[in-house]
């Protein structure tokens, strides 16, 4: 057996960034952007009026100085002349400033009568005027990789970009092994449970960015193993859960060499999740789960989710955190444990129940805190490191 980390590393050798695809700005937002996109404009292209008032040419004015007007500016469309000292140009929010323009004075320091304005008190020193390229100019980029965020599609369509280069989402086939699962929605008999494992695994891949393909569940026989195999051909990532470990019926891994898998390693010093495998099986990655429901879960986060983020380009950031622990904790075991628990508050506390079956004390957890092998005992308000799910 292998180290988390060791195996990690491993897992994410085992796949690469794919290729890039343009989709339209709308259907952008939460793809990652795949290359560098430069602004072919400047924003705003023209200098703007950032209040309401009137543009003035010549030094600051003071009060009582009177100004004729001339015209107006408004979004969309400029005053056409040159502004000249003594005269004013009506202007709104967002307008360009005229030509000759030096300030805005804001609409509450002036009175007007008919086409006369009047400076009533001392205008503010800013000359409320936005340059051109204040926001960005021509050549700003947005840089990759990036997960596209609102502000970043706001962004791209600022930069008048309509078509956008996102990686092309993992194609990621997952397969559940086992002679007990049955599909929800059936009516089973007392000797089966209902297949949960790839329902939990899609929804995590699929947050992430992939386009997940759930199989049929499959049988622990090696015919039905290679049936089930074929179906996930051509995927980017199959995962399997069930049938990892070293039972009569878990065939997977002698099932996958069969088929001509690449081995990587199998078995990783971890609770839960300790039956672990992955390899190469032709020009797809492959990653065997355990079939117990919270390994399988665990280990989507730990290893799973990270290859999608870098077949979609993303570098690899560890999620730890750290935070004091509400309650004590019992010495750790010679395994890297992965607690389900709660921060709340700032704190965390582990669950008291911790066994690898349970999906409803899983559902309730937001954290899985990290526990090194071997670690001693800890107390309450004691720093432990804890990944956020």
């Amino acid at each position: 057996m292998i180290s988390t980390a060791e195996a990690l590393k491993r897992a994410l050798e085992l796949v690469a960034p794919l290729g890039a695809e343009d989709v339209p700005l709308t259907g952008a937002a939460g793809r990652v952007l795949a290359r560098d996109v430069m602004a072919p404009r400047d924003q705003p292209p023209f200098a703007a009026s950032a209040m309401d008032g009137y543009a003035l040419a010549g030094p600051p004015p003071r009060p009582g100085d009177t100004f004729r007007l001339i015209g107006q500016s408004v979004a969309g469309k400029a005053f056409p002349g040159t502004l000249q000292p003594g005269e004013a140009v009506r202007i709104l929010t967002g307008a360009p400033v005229p030509t000759g323009a030096d300030r805005v004075v804001i609409q509450e320091h002036i009175s007007r009568t008919d086409n006369m304005i009047k400076v009533r008190q001392p205008p503010d020193e800013k000359p409320y005027i936005r340059p051109r390229g204040d926001d960005f100019r021509t050549g700003d980029t947005l840089t990759a990789p990036r997960r596209l965020t609102p502000a970043d599609i706001a962004l791209l369509a600022a930069m008048n970009v309509a078509e956008v280069p996102v990686t092309r989402r993992p194609d990621v086939a997952v397969l559940s092994v086992g002679d007990e699962l049955i599909m929800p929605g059936a009516d089973p008999d007392p000797d089966r449970i209902i297949a949960s494992n790839g329902f939990g695994l899609k929804a995590l891949l699929e947050a992430a960015g992939a386009d997940v393909r759930l199989l049929p569940v499959t049988a622990d026989t090696a015919r039905a193993l290679r049936d089930g195999f074929g179906l996930a051909r051509g995927a980017d990532l199959i995962v399997t859960s069930g049938g990892a470990s070293v039972g009569d019926r878990d065939l997977v891994a002698q099932v996958a060499a069969e088929i001509g898998m690449r081995r990587a390693f199998h078995g990783v010093t971890m609770r839960p999740g300790k039956p672990l495998m992955a390899g190469r099986l032709a020009a797809s990655a492959m990653i065997g789960l355990p079939g117990n429901p919270v390994s399988a879960m665990v280990c989507g986060h730990i290893f799973v989710l990270p290859m999608v983020e870098r077949m979609l380009g993303l570098p690899y950031r560890s999620r730890c955190r750290t935070a004091p622990l509400a309650r004590a904790l019992g010495a750790n075991g010679p395994r890297e444990h992965y607690m389900r628990g709660r921060i709340d508050g700032g704190e965390l506390t582990a669950f008291a129940r911790q066994d690898s079956a349970l999906l409803s004390v899983l559902s309730r957890a937001n954290a899985l805190i990290v526990r090194p092998p071997d670690d001693p005992a800890r107390q309450a308000g004691e720093v432990a490191a804890y990944i956020p799910v």
